[in-house]
C-alpha cells in the first residue's frame, strides 16, 4: 500500500510537466506617435518594439455617444445593443465558449461512474449448473493523469477562445454603435436636405409665379418663363429624392435596433450636435491595449499556441488510473457490505510507429500559429492605418466646413441680390438662375460636410476602441 501511494504521488508530481513553451507575448513594431499628430518638420519618428500586456488592456467606453446629448440617439443605441440580432448571436457564441471551457476543465478531473447488473440462469461464471441469481452494484473511477499537459493545453486553448469571443463581442458592439450613429447622422442629413429642397422649391415656385405674371404683362420673354420652370422642376425633383432617402435610412435604423420599420420622432438637428474629438488622446501603444479586435486577434493567437502544445503532447504516452468498488450477492434481499469487490490499476499507452502522422500534426498546428500571428500583425497595421486616416479626415473636414460656411453666406447673399437686381431690371434672369443653383448647392454641401464630420467622430471612437470625447464650442456655425 505504501508503494502504491508513493507511485501515485510521483505520477502527480510529474504531471506538472507540460509539452510546449509558455506564451510570452508578441513583439510588434509601432510608431512612437501617430503621424497626423506630429509637426511635419519632425520627419524622424522613432519606432519602438512593444509587447502587449493583456492584463493592462482596458475595456471600451460604450457610453461615449452620450457626449452628443441627443436622447433619441441614446435610445437607438441602447436598443440596438439589446435587440440587434447579430449582437445576440455573438453573445450566444460567448456563452457557448464559456460552456466549452467548463467542459474542457472537467477533463482534468477523475470521472466516476456507477453500474448495476442482475442475472438469472444456469450459466454463470462460465459454468453450467443449477439456476442461480446474481446481483452486482458498484462504482468505477477513471482518471487520465495529464503528464505532458495535453489536457491543460486544451483547457488553455478553450480559455483563450472564450476571452477572444468576449473581445469579439465588444468589437461587434463598437461596430454596431458606430453603424447606428452614422446611419442616424445620415438620416438627419437627409431630413436637412429635404427641408432645404422644400424651402428652395417654395422660393423657386414663388419666383416662377412672378415671372409668369411679368410675361403676361409683356415685360419679359418666353425664355425667362421656360428657364424659371426648369429650375422649379429641378427643385421639385429633389424633394421626392430626399424623401426616399430619409425613409430608407429610417428603415435601416429600425433594422439595426432589431424592430420592424416604423416612423421615428425628429431628434436634434445636425448643427446642434457639435462635439469634437481629442485625437491625441491615444498613443499607438495604448491603441494595442484598447482595441478589442486587436485583443481578440492576440487571444486567438494564444489559443493556437496552446493547440501546438496539445499536438506535441499527443506524441507522448498517456497515463491513466482506474479503480472499481462494488458488492455482489445472489440474493437481492441480502447485501453483504463487509466483503466488497474492488480493484485498482493503471494504464500506459503511447504511440510507437505512426509513420510521421503525429509529427505532421504538430507541423500543421505550428503553421496555423504562424497564420494567426500574421493575422494579428495585420490587425495592428490596419488599426494604425485607420487611426491615421480618421485623424486627417477630422482635421481637413474642419477646414472644409469653415470654407463651406463662408460659401453658404456668400451664396445666399448673392441669391438675394440677384433677385433684387432682376426685379429692378438691372440684370438678366440667367444670373438669378445661377445664383439660386449655387445657393442650393452651398446649403447641401454644408449639411453633407457636417454629417461627414460627425461620422468621422464616430469612426474615431471606433478605431481607437472607444473612449470619451471633449466638447468643443469653437466649431463653425452659420
Amino acid at each position: 500500500m505504501k508503494t502504491t501511494v508513493q507511485v501515485l504521488l510521483l505520477v502527480l508530481f510529474l504531471g506538472a510537466c507540460k509539452a510546449g513553451k509558455n506564451y510570452t507575448g508578441v513583439e510588434v513594431v509601432v510608431p512612437a506617435a501617430f503621424q497626423a499628430s506630429t509637426d511635419p518638420t519632425e520627419s524622424a519618428i522613432s519606432d519602438s518594439v512593444n509587447t502587449l500586456d493583456l492584463a493592462k488592456a482596458g475595456d471600451a467606453n460604450l457610453e461615449w455617444w452620450s457626449y452628443f446629448d441627443d436622447p433619441l440617439l441614446d435610445t437607438l443605441i441602447r436598443s440596438a445593443l439589446r435587440y440587434n440580432r447579430n449582437v445576440n448571436i455573438a453573445a450566444e457564441r460567448l456563452m457557448q465558449n464559456r460552456y466549452a471551457l467548463r467542459l474542457q476543465n472537467a477533463e482534468l478531473l477523475p470521472k466516476i461512474g456507477v453500474q448495476a447488473s442482475a442475472e438469472r440462469g444456469n450459466f454463470l461464471f462460465n459454468q453450467i449448473g443449477q439456476v442461480n441469481e446474481l446481483f452486482i452494484a458498484g462504482a468505477g473511477l477513471n482518471w487520465e493523469i495529464d503528464f505532458w499537459g495535453r489536457l491543460r493545453n486544451q483547457s488553455d486553448a478553450a480559455r483563450y477562445q472564450l476571452l477572444a469571443s468576449e473581445h469579439g463581442l465588444k468589437s461587434l458592439q463598437l461596430s454596431l454603435i458606430a453603424d447606428v450613429a452614422a446611419t442616424y447622422f445620415n438620416w438627419l442629413q437627409a431630413l436637412e436636405e429635404l427641408e432645404i429642397a422644400e424651402r428652395n422649391l417654395a422660393l423657386r415656385d414663388s419666383m416662377h409665379r412672378i415671372i409668369v405674371a411679368r410675361f403676361d404683362e409683356g415685360i419679359i420673354q418666353q425664355t425667362d418663363v421656360d428657364q424659371s420652370n426648369i429650375l422649379k422642376n429641378i427643385a421639385a425633383g429633389a424633394v421626392p429624392q430626399f424623401q426616399r432617402k430619409s425613409v430608407q435610412l429610417e428603415n435601416a435604423l429600425n433594422f439595426l435596433i432589431g424592430r420592424n420599420p416604423t416612423r421615428l420622432p425628429k431628434g436634434r438637428s445636425l448643427p446642434e450636435l457639435v462635439v469634437d474629438v481629442d485625437t491625441d488622446r491615444f498613443s499607438p501603444v495604448e491603441l494595442l491595449e484598447n482595441r478589442p479586435d486587436i485583443l481578440e486577434a492576440e487571444y486567438l493567437l494564444m489559443a493556437q499556441h496552446a493547440q501546438v502544445g496539445v499536438a506535441k503532447a499527443s506524441r507522448l504516452p498517456t497515463i491513466s488510473l482506474n479503480a472499481t468498488l462494488g458488492i455482489i450477492t445472489d440474493n437481492f434481499r441480502e447485501w453483504d457490505l463487509s466483503n466488497p469487490l474492488w480493484n485498482i490499476g493503471g494504464q500506459l499507452m503511447g504511440p510507437l510507429f505512426f509513420w510521421g502522422q503525429l509529427k505532421r500534426r504538430v507541423d500543421i498546428e505550428q503553421s496555423r500559429e504562424f497564420q494567426q500571428l500574421f493575422a494579428y500583425e495585420n490587425t495592428v497595421l490596419n488599426a494604425l492605418r485607420e487611426v491615421e486616416d480618421v485623424k486627417v479626415e477630422i482635421r481637413t473636414l474642419h477646414e472644409e466646413i469653415i470654407a463651406a460656411v463662408e460659401r453658404k453666406k456668400s451664396a445666399l447673399n448673392a441669391q438675394y441680390l440677384s433677385g433684387e437686381r432682376y426685379t429692378q431690371g438691372v440684370t438678366s434672369y440667367l444670373e438669378v438662375l445661377e445664383s439660386q443653383r449655387q445657393a442650393f448647392d452651398a446649403e447641401l454641401a454644408l449639411v453633407q460636410l457636417r454629417q461627414a464630420l460627425l461620422s468621422a467622430h464616430i469612426q474615431y471612437y471606433k478605431v481607437v476602441g472607444g473612449g470619451p470625447l471633449t466638447e468643443n464650442t469653437t466649431s463653425p456655425q452659420d
